[in-house]
């Protein structure tokens, strides 16, 4: 093991500073995922044909929007938002530049799965709610996201593996965190031991945020 203990030695000290650019990168575009993906998913759902506000002409943006970003290859879409992302924050290159276009996709790819979590729900539940007295806010609130609380952070989980994947590729464009740091330091130095330890750090992050999230999911099932 005196190969990892080297490597560590030489190297440790960026991989850690890698690893908290992509923790930067994640959380920026997890919070994103929730302050603005889940209410477009909800958004899709409610204003959907026969859903209980729907709105054809809202529907149809909020779904354009999502399936435009994801069927974007990654890597296309950060280039075709430089323009934009150099206007907002001054640069194309680092990782807070890099966050920007990962936002956009974190926000597509969560909305889309809460819209499939809130379809997996009964449509009679706030269909009974409404016609009981609720308004469509307490509907929303007080039933379909109680009812869809554990599928929707199991699918935050999900996002977050998708996004970390992503993030990954931006060490290409100079976007920082570990991808960057395995191009820089292992893929253009054909340093195979540092590609594969970082790889391992990955699948170990990957292998911790699917175990967090599945246990905070299965506590907040309540079925």
């Amino acid at each position: 093991m005196t190969w990892l203990a080297d490597l560590l030695a030489e190297h440790g000290a960026d991989l850690l500073e890698s690893l908290a650019e992509t923790g930067y990168m994640m959380v920026v575009s997890l919070a994103a995922a929730v302050v603005i993906g889940l209410p477009l998913g909800m958004t899709v759902f409610l204003t959907q044909r026969g859903g209980i506000a729907e709105h054809r002409p809202v529907w149809s943006i909020a779904n354009l929007y999502i399936n435009v970003v994801r069927s974007f290859p990654f890597l296309l879409l950060v280039v075709f938002l430089i323009p934009f992302t150099r206007a907002v924050m001054g640069t194309s290159f680092g990782t807070q530049a890099a966050t920007l276009p990962l936002c956009f996709v974190a926000v597509a790819i969560y909305a889309r799965l809460v819209e499939q979590i809130l379809r997996e729900i009964p449509p009679g539940i706030s269909l009974v709610a409404l016609a009981m007295g609720a308004t469509l806010p307490q509907a929303v609130f007080r039933v379909l996201l109680p009812e869809a609380r554990s599928g929707l952070l199991y699918a935050l989980t999900s996002a977050a593996i998708s996004l970390l994947s992503f993030s990954t590729v931006l060490g290409v464009v100079g976007g920082g965190g570990i991808g960057d740091f395995a191009m820089r330091y292992g893929y253009q130095e054909y340093d195979d031991a540092l590609m594969y330890l970082t790889i391992a750090v990955i699948v170990v992050v990957v292998l911790a945020i699917q175990a967090v999230g599945h246990r905070i999911s299965v506590r907040l099932d309540h079925r």
